[in-house]
């Protein structure tokens, strides 16, 4: 019993180990080693990270279409630049705030002048760009500026630009009516070569008129001089000559997108480059910019009493086939005297297109080239007839110009040379006379009585009609019986001149007796002529014939 119950007696506390409680000498424990390299650790890595970060920026866009948080990257030339941390809408709803943390090395993106936009597949009609996102997915593109003046907050670009930063050429503008066919991209062309491209354009401040913006890469800038003409290349020029016809495009492009080209004119001119920005005028053809400087236009106005139907807007206006301006108004007046509608046709034309004859001009009416010396031109030119016809242009389309030619035969006219504007007097047109004459045919035409000559007519036809029986009736068997008559006394003539008729021989016997009487006055005639004196004296006898004998010699020759 004693050995169980002390089997089950519980050991006392003098058995167990007792734990050793050991001090460092440090002064801490070594657990704590762990956390404090963590922190150590953690604040080298937000310090690493607070050292390689680069600048955050803020960039607006109208819509973030292809824009990631925290995946879209942005890029300058293919190379990583950045990534999109944020985006938020504003709260006005109109735009996207989207936040870009750039790299360290990227300082110079965060600058004053700096460009944003998002690439993606674009298709326009300058072309095609950014097919290379359609796998990799949009990303933002940068272009630095020129600026060292920092910037964080930027409005991005709907549209990627034209030129970037540093691209080796010059900006020039070109003033135009309209913009035409042309969009930023739109080609730039010098001898069919394509040397720049349109990167801007808007309307000027007077709302008039477009300013256009284009970069000539470099070193094809240097072909731009102060005298370079301009000219809008875009579609097809077709036209019809005496040559046959003619079509002309610089290219392909220029049919689809537009574009511009420039050439220097003929002759001598002025070779110096032209400076950063100049201003150059975008005309309509090849054929008007490379044309002689038209000068100041001026504005003249013309009268026509009859109708102009087919002259419009634009239609030229001539000098002796030269054209030398153009229809700018075609309206119509009421004159309450006679009570017709004259139409009123504004015009601008360009004397400095007359070349030398203008300088002659203005040589012969004197004074200084001013605003007074076109009417003194005009009013000598008048006064010598010098008249504003509208004449057909195309007989198949009806179009009409004006045509401002010399009439030596036309009325004279007073001429207000201080009237403003100058107002040249008309003359009824070729087509208007041909009216004329054909309308006085016509008025002649009908005052012939036509009425009177059918009935007269047609009581002459009955008349007619009436002889013509009695004559079938009357005049014609007697007629016959006449013609038998006539053929039995031609009957007869023929048998009584036929070769053995009794008629027939006597003629023949007459006739011989005829001749041997003739003979004989022949011969007495030759008598007459030979002896004259028988007249008076009477023909003697007759002298005895000579024999002559002929001699041997001419017997034996004469002897077969």
């Amino acid at each position: 019993m004693s050995d169980a119950n002390a089997g089950n007696t519980p050991p006392q506390d003098d058995d167990l180990p007792q734990p050793v409680v050991r001090k460092s000498k440090l002064g801490f424990s070594l657990i704590w080693l762990v956390p404090i390299v963590a922190a150590l650790v953690g604040i080298s890595l937000l310090v690493n990270h607070v050292m390689s970060a680069g600048p955050k920026i803020t960039v607006t866009f109208q819509t973030a279409e292809g824009i990631e948080a925290n995946k879209t990257q942005v890029k300058y030339k293919n190379v990583v630049i950045g990534k999109v941390t944020t985006m938020r809408l504003s709260k006005d709803r109109s735009h996207i705030s989207v936040a870009i943390e750039l790299d360290k090395d990227a300082r110079a993106f965060a600058t004053k002048g700096t460009r944003y936009w998002v690439v993606r597949p674009r298709i326009g009609a300058s072309g095609v760009s950014g097919i290379d996102t359609l796998l990799s997915g949009a990303f933002i593109g940068a272009d630095a500026g020129d600026s060292d003046e920092d910037q964080s907050d930027f409005t991005g670009l709907e549209a990627p630009p034209a030129v970037t930063h540093g691209a080796p050429g010059r900006r020039f503008v070109l003033h135009a009516s309209d913009l035409g066919s042309l969009d930023i991209g739109s080609p730039v062309y010098y001898r069919r070569i394509q040397v720049g491209r349109i990167v801007s354009y808007q309307l000027d401040k007077d709302g008039k008129g477009v300013s256009l913006q284009l970069f000539v890469d470099g070193p094809n800038d240097r072909f731009v001089t102060k005298d370079t003409r301009f000219w809008n290349a875009s579609g097809v020029d077709v036209s019809l000559g005496a040559d046959g016809l003619k079509l002309n495009t610089q290219s392909i492009a220029t049919v689809i997108a537009g574009g511009v080209a420039f050439q220097d004119p003929p002759g001598p001119h002025e070779e110096a480059p032209a400076a950063e920005m100049a201003e150059y005028t975008l005309f309509g053809d090849q054929t008007t910019a490379l044309a002689p400087p038209d000068g100041k236009p001026r504005y003249i106005r013309m009268r026509f009493e009859h109708s102009l139907r087919g002259l419009a807007v634009d239609a030229p206006v001539e000098l002796l086939g030269m054209k030398v301006g153009r229809v700018v108004s075609v309206n119509l007046d009421y004159d309450p005297v006679t009570k017709k509608f004259p139409v009123i046709v504004g015009a601008l034309v360009y004397p400095q297109r007359l070349g030398q004859a203008h300088e002659k001009l203005a040589k012969a009416v004197g004074g200084p080239d001013d605003d007074s010396m076109f009417p003194r031109i005009m009013s000598g030119l008048v006064a010598h007839g010098l008249r504003a016809q509208a004449r057909s242009g195309n007989l198949l389309t009806g179009q009409l110009y004006i045509a401002l030619d010399f009439d030596p035969k036309a009325p004279k006219v007073a001429f207000d040379a201080s009237a403003k504007p100058v107002e040249v007097p008309t003359t009824a047109g070729d087509f208007d006379h041909l009216q004329e004459q054909i309308s006085s045919i016509v008025d002649k035409v009908e005052k012939i009585p036509f009425d009177s000559i059918g009935r007269n007519l047609d009581g002459s036809l009955k008349e007619l009609q009436g002889t013509l029986k009695n004559v079938n009736s009357e005049i014609l068997p007697e007629a016959k019986k006449t013609l038998q008559g006539v053929n039995q006394t031609v009957g007869t003539a023929n048998d009584a001149l036929s070769e053995n008729s009794p008629l027939q021989q006597n003629i023949a016997n007459t006739l011989e007796e005829l001749q041997r009487t003739v003979r004989s006055v022949r011969a007495f005639t030759d008598y007459l002529g030979r002896h004259p004196e028988a007249l008076l004296r009477g023909r003697g006898s007759d002298a005895p014939p000579k024999i002559s004998t002929p001699s041997p010699k001419q017997g034996k020759e004469e002897q077969p």
